[in-house]
């Protein structure tokens, strides 16, 4: 395993002590505001644009900092550890806006658009999942009626995250009822002043709070045809391409509120003192420290290999549900045992495993289940 090598770069350093900083001292104040009033706060996404987090892996003449996918993860890391809510916005623009637009727009398009994406003048969202499709993204019976110079766009899209802010859509409709369930889909980016594109219900949730997730409602939305992403009828592979490269972004995601939970427990068992000594002199507490510590440190490694695999424009699909398998697996683990470190402190808010705890569910679900990145996985080992 000659040249094999572990250690992170002068650059990634930075790029980690930077955003640790940057999170501790600019986000961690919103964070339990956001939390407690179910709302998000729009400072996060100019904060971001401020700091040049929104456009990572974004050449420079459209306004990135093309730093690549492994410090994207690594920056995605440090500002989950403090608010997931900032950071699943975060992830959405680099990951499942910028990242489509710059792989399959247009010059026009990339010009056009990622400039106001990068700068946080825009906040972006991803609209796949519909009321009656979400594993099955191929179910979707969004419509789009092909009228020469536009289309005319029908249907609703559900659990869109950032939806409520956004100022621009990467949207998912059929455009040919004929062809098969993964054939006849379409990519469109659809900004929000589009005649037709209406926001609809705000979801009340369980964690995330600090993110709105709500539907996007096409009542005959005119989108120009200069606003397909890719070609016609073939969405479909943008839809998954894209999901390929956003799995990185909430592995890491869940790799920060994993290190949180684990952080939180290592602080609060120093301090805690029962039996007259710290708990974590206890046996008990140690090992659980110890599973919480392995398991953060596996899900990290599997996530920076599939970002370094996606950085180098390799195939990353199946390594990267691996990471977001296992590191969302692993956030809600170390989340459930932060809490029960912290016993009954664990369950109210005046702690912040309490907030991780439910923040952490989600990363099973969203941008694929645990049982979707089972299936992705197999697949690619059986084949």
């Amino acid at each position: 395993m000659a040249g094999m090598d572990f250690t992170l770069t002068e650059e990634n350093e930075m790029i980690r002590a930077t955003a640790r900083q940057f999170a501790e001292e600019e986000l961690a104040p919103l964070a339990v505001k956001m939390d407690r009033e179910e709302k998000y706060d729009p400072r996060v996404t100019r904060l971001l644009g401020d700091h040049g987090y929104m456009g990572m892996e974004i050449a420079e003449e459209h306004g990135g900092s093309n730093l690549g996918a492994v410090n994207l993860a690594i920056a995605l890391e440090e500002v989950n550890r403090v608010c997931a809510s900032s950071g699943v916005t975060m992830s959405v623009q680099n990951g499942l806006v910028n990242g489509p637009i710059n792989k399959f727009g247009t010059p026009e398009q990339k010009a056009k658009y990622l400039p106001r994406l990068t700068n946080a003048e825009w906040m972006g969202a991803y609209c796949l999942s519909e009321p009656v499709s979400g594993s099955d993204a191929a179910a979707m019976v969004s419509f789009g009626e092909d009228h020469g110079d536009h289309f005319v766009l029908n249907g609703t899209k559900r659990f869109i995250t950032s939806g409520l802010h956004a100022d621009l859509y990467v949207l998912f409709s059929r455009t040919d009822r004929s062809a098969k369930p993964s054939r006849g889909i379409t990519a469109f980016i659809v900004e929000r002043a589009f005649p037709g594109v209406k926001v609809g219900k705000k979801e009340k949730k369980t964690g995330l709070r600090g993110s709105d997730t709500v539907d996007i409602i096409l009542d005959g939305a005119r989108v120009p045809r200069e606003n397909v992403l890719g070609e016609v009828n073939n969405g479909f592979k943008i839809a998954m391409d894209t999901l390929d490269a956003g799995r990185v972004g909430i592995a890491a995601q869940a790799v920060g509120i994993a290190q949180a939970a684990l952080d939180a427990a290592v602080k609060y068992a120093q301090a805690r003192q029962q039996f007259g000594e710290p708990i974590a002199n206890f046996q008990m507490i140690q090992w659980k420290i110890a599973d919480m510590a392995t398991r953060v440190e596996a899900a990290r490694l599997l996530t920076y290999r599939a970002a370094c695999l996606k950085e180098k424009r390799l195939p990353h699909g199946k390594e990267a549900s691996m990471a977001k398998l296992f590191a969302s697996e692993t956030a809600n683990f170390c989340a459930d045992e932060a809490v029960q470190v912290h016993g009954g402190y664990g369950y109210v808010g005046e702690f912040p495993v309490e907030r991780y705890f439910r923040d952490a569910r989600i990363t099973e679900i969203y941008e694929g289940t645990s049982e979707i990145q089972r299936l992705v996985i197999s697949r690619a080992v059986l084949k």
